[in-house]
């Protein structure tokens, strides 16, 4: 799944940098066109063939350089956080098994005890159940804790 994801980020992104480039190239064109000519009559075929074209294809390459940014996003999201495989956990396993849930005051998520993103914070607190049932914090998508009450 990675790999396909990559797949579609990169042309995305290089058709994306193109797109803008060339209506960069149109809006100079027609900039320059509509500036040499003194009449409105005169000036609209450049703004028609040029400036409102490069207009549209800079508006594509922003979306496709939001999309190929999305995309790698995903796939980033996908690997397993970049953090090193423990001895005691097999390849793949679940990053965090401790039944207790801890939440960092000020934050928006709730975690388990050992989950990497809490494990060793000193500010770390255990969860009222009242703020995950009132809906103020959100699982962490890293350890996945199944409830709130610690």
């Amino acid at each position: 799944m990675r790999t396909s994801r990559l797949r579609i980020a990169y042309p995305a992104r290089w058709a994306g940098w193109a797109a803008l480039a060339a209506g960069a190239v149109l809006c100079v064109v027609g900039w320059y066109g509509v500036s040499g000519e003194r009449y409105a009559e005169r000036q609209l075929p450049y703004l028609a063939s040029c400036s409102i074209p490069g207009a549209a294809l800079i508006i594509a390459g922003a979306v496709l350089l939001a999309h190929g940014r999305e995309t790698f996003a995903a796939a980033r999201a996908e690997e397993p956080n970049g953090l090193p495989d423990e001895p005691g956990r097999p390849a793949g396993g679940p990053l965090a098994v401790a039944a207790e849930t801890l939440m960092v005051p000020g934050g928006t998520l709730w975690h388990r005890a050992d989950c990497p993103l809490v494990a060793g914070k000193a500010e770390a607190v255990p969860v009222d159940g009242r703020l995950v049932a009132s809906g103020e914090l959100r699982r962490c998508p890293i350890c996945e804790p199944a409830d709130g009450t610690g």
